[in-house]
């Protein structure tokens, strides 16, 4: 499968799909859905760098389905209300690609709800997106969730016993099990998935 590229992606046209993160992989993959037809939906928390990856891709697909919508992944209020307003406007959507990220701040930091902050937005903000998409997800067409780990996730481990990194904070450390919750999430959602049918 090395001689795969963008160029493989089959036409989306028809399909939605909202992809958090406005730079890197996630603009990236904006850009690649938007280019092959699909409507894109880009969620951040940063109007401005939002505004930027909307523009950047309309430059590059002038005829591009593309949008910004507000997402703070550390903050489970605006979650909970990116949801509601997605559920608002839309009757289905068909791809949701949990991309954007924290990576190993210095020290230790929380989100607006007490969380560390990677596990906090990289998993369990990525993990609440997907329970209130979910909804729209099942309307969708062949609906898929991307979960975005890391190399990091090899070396991660899930420490119950200190699940916040409230004894001990090392970046790397609460990175690797962040990015590890995010492949058992994926397994889990995929058994759950095929159980239903």
């Amino acid at each position: 499968m090395s001689a795969w590229n963008t160029n493989n992606i089959p036409n989306q046209q028809g399909r939605s799909a909202v992809v958090t993160g406005t730079g890197g992989l996630g603009f990236e993959d904006a850009l690649a859905l938007a280019r092959a037809g699909g409507e894109v939906i880009i969620a951040g928390r940063n109007s401005a760098k939002g505004a930027e990856a909307v523009n950047k891709i309309r430059a590059a697909v002038p005829k591009a389905n593309v949008c910004f919508e507000m997402l703070d992944l550390a903050n489970l209020a605006s979650i909970e209300a990116f949801g509601t307003r997605m559920q608002a406007q839309r009757k289905s959507l068909d791809l949701l690609i949990n991309n954007a990220a924290v990576m190993t701040p210095p020290d230790r930091k929380v989100t607006s709800d007490g969380f560390e902050l990677q596990f906090g937005t990289n998993y369990l903000g990525h993990f609440a997106l997907t329970a209130h998409l979910l909804p729209l997800l099942r309307k969708g067409q062949n609906p898929r969730v991307v979960n975005v780990s890391s190399v990091a996730a090899r070396n991660g481990a899930i420490h119950f016993d200190d699940l916040q990194s409230e004894q001990a904070y090392q970046p790397m450390q609460a990175y690797g099990q962040s990015k590890l919750a995010n492949l058992l999430f994926s397994f889990e959602l995929q058994r759950l998935s095929d159980a239903a049918g």
